[in-house]
């Protein structure tokens, strides 16, 4: 694989020089279905096990970089005042967030080869306002809270995903604004094609040079199957060539089998999701919800033995990875882009995009 390429800039950060390295970097898996595994209670907060079970968090991040993981992200999804609340913990945002930060870097530090530790964001877990009670600078001081004990624990960079509104992805971005380390965001597009709040992945490339700190990658995550992802991510290299793209999807598609929640991707699917998501332009590829570190090890070998070919077609996808769960209702979306088309679109909340 050779070499990708960056623009100039005064100063690389670790995940930039290591692009530049190696053209595409592996990410890791999922942590909340490997914590449940290793005996995670459905309702409790993974972020106090940071704390609380440190040698579980470090398994966690062993058995990626073992599996040959270039970033992983820190066990730090929820760690924001609004959800750490529901487990009486928003007093301890900071310590549990440079917590995260510090295990992840432990691991990455005796890996015997660079490993970028980015510090994951999830979302607050409220509505913004008009929708809901959050207000927008509200959103921008939880963000801020968070990145700080990021930025303590000595994070590598800004991992923020599995975003759905417009408004809680600029209040990330706002909060990052000046921290000094390089931004990533990624969107969950589960809904007929779009995020939860109504972006499209056209409209999130798009909505790229609007972000108050502009990102290093955009791209996606989570989701409902690796298909799906891989239609999203098409269509955001679509939107910007240049862009660096992330891909972490789900590991196949979920099943309930008794009290369990299955995923059915294979480590061959993995592999293969991860070989076509070099070809649709994709240079960060990863694994979300149930995605092991033996899938990894899979995904690894792929991409280290690919050789590029053609942009892959939705078609190919299909036929390859299974078919999308939730295919775009192109039929709203035309009659939606005819009505703005004649005026007669209503711009609703804000900071609202796509």
């Amino acid at each position: 694989m050779s070499p990708g390429r960056l623009g100039k800039t005064k100063r690389m950060s670790k995940l930039e020089d290591l692009l530049n390295e190696k053209g595409a970097l592996l990410a890791d898996g999922a942590t909340g279905t490997t914590l449940f595994d290793m005996g995670l209670t459905s309702g409790d907060a993974p972020e106090l096990w940071n704390v609380d079970e440190p040698d579980r968090i470090r398994a966690l991040h062993r058995g990626f970089v073992e599996a040959g993981s270039d970033i992983i992200l820190t066990n730090t999804f929820g760690a924001n005042r609004h959800r750490l609340k529901l487990h009486s913990a928003e007093g301890r945002v900071k310590e549990l967030n440079a917590a995260g930060v510090r295990l992840a870097r432990e691991v990455a530090e005796g890996a015997g080869r660079p490993v970028v530790v980015a510090g994951s964001i999830g979302p607050t877990g409220e509505l913004f306002q008009p929708l809901g009670a959050l207000s927008y600078e509200e959103g921008v001081a939880a963000f801020a809270e968070q990145i700080d004990g990021l930025i303590e624990g000595g994070a590598d960079a800004l991992w923020v995903e599995t975003m759905s509104a417009v408004e809680e992805m600029k209040a990330a971005a706002e909060a990052a604004n000046g921290k000094g380390l390089p931004l990533v965001i990624t969107a969950s597009f589960d809904t007929a094609g779009k995020t939860m709040m109504g972006l499209s992945p056209k409209s999130m490339a798009e909505l790229k040079p609007q972000f108050a700190c502009t990102p290093v990658a955009i791209g996606s995550n989570c989701g409902v199957g690796a298909s799906d992802l891989l239609a999203a991510i098409m269509e955001i290299t679509a939107a910007d060539p240049d862009a660096i793209v992330v891909a972490k999807a789900n590991c196949g598609i979920p099943e309930i089998r008794g009290d369990e929640v299955v995923y059915t991707g294979t480590p061959d699917l993995m592999a293969r999701y991860a070989q076509m998501a070099l070809d649709a332009g994709a240079r960060i590829i990863g694994g979300c919800c149930g995605t092991s570190a033996g899938h990894l090890t899979a995904m690894r070998g792929a991409m280290d033995t690919h050789a590029k070919g053609p942009r892959p077609s939705l078609d190919a996808v299909i036929a390859e990875i299974g078919p999308l769960v939730s295919p775009p209702n192109l039929e709203a979306d035309a009659a939606r882009e005819s009505e703005a088309a004649s005026g007669g679109g209503r711009r609703r909340g804000r900071r609202r995009s796509g």
